[in-house]
C-alpha cells in the first residue's frame, strides 16, 4: 500500500538496529569458552527483554520487539559463526588466541612502559577489560611471538618496539 493512504500517526520508522562489532570478510569468527557463554547470556537476555512490554503501549511494543528482534539475529548469525578455541589448546610458549600477554614498550610514546592484555574474540573485545580482538593490530604483530622476544608495531606511519614479558592462558 502506498503510503499516500497512510494516516501521518500510523506510520512507523523502522528502528535503527546497533551493528555488532566488525568482523572482517573471510575471517573465522575465533571465541573462548568463557566469550561463547557470554553470547547465549546475552542472547537468554534479549529474548526476556522481547517480553517485558506490559507497560508499553502497542506501538511501542511493536517499535521495541523490533529492535530487540533485529539484535537476536545479529546475535544469532554470530553465535551461528562462532568457532571456539579453548585457549588451554593452544602452544603454551608463544602468543595466540587467548593469550594474556605482558609486553613492555621499548620505543615511542610509551616507551619503558609495562601493559598487560588478553586476546580475545571480537564480541569479547573490551579495552577496559584489557581485553584485545585478534584482529587488533597488536594482537596481530605479536602472533607467534615468544617470551623475551622483540616484536614491531605498525601505526600507520609510526612504528613501535615491544618486548614480550610474559605469556599466559590461565583465563
Amino acid at each position: 500500500m502506498s503510503r499516500g493512504f497512510v494516516k501521518e500517526g500510523d506510520q512507523e520508522e523502522a528502528p535503527i538496529i546497533p551493528p555488532r562489532a566488525a568482523l572482517p570478510a573471510n575471517v573465522t569468527n575465533y571465541v573462548r569458552p568463557q566469550g561463547f557463554k557470554a553470547l547465549e547470556e546475552e542472547l537468554k537476555e534479549l529474548e526476556a527483554q522481547r517480553q517485558n512490554t506490559a507497560e508499553m503501549s502497542e506501538a511501542e511494543a511493536r517499535r521495541h520487539k523490533m529492535l530487540v528482534d533485529g539484535k537476536i539475529n545479529l546475535l544469532k548469525e554470530r553465535l551461528a559463526s562462532a568457532r571456539i578455541l579453548n585457549p588451554a589448546d593452544q602452544p603454551q610458549d608463544e602468543v595466540r588466541f587467548g593469550a594474556t600477554v605482558k609486553v613492555q614498550y621499548l620505543q615511542g610514546p610509551l616507551k619503558g612502559k609495562a601493559a598487560e592484555f588478553t586476546i580475545t574474540g571480537i564480541d569479547e573485545a573490551d579495552v577496559q577489560k584489557q581485553k584485545i580482538a585478534f584482529i587488533a593490530p597488536l594482537a596481530r604483530a605479536l602472533a607467534g611471538a615468544k617470551e623475551g622476544e622483540e616484536c614491531t608495531l605498525n601505526l600507520g606511519g609510526e612504528v613501535r618496539k615491544l618486548k614480550v614479558l610474559k605469556i599466559s592462558y590461565a583465563n
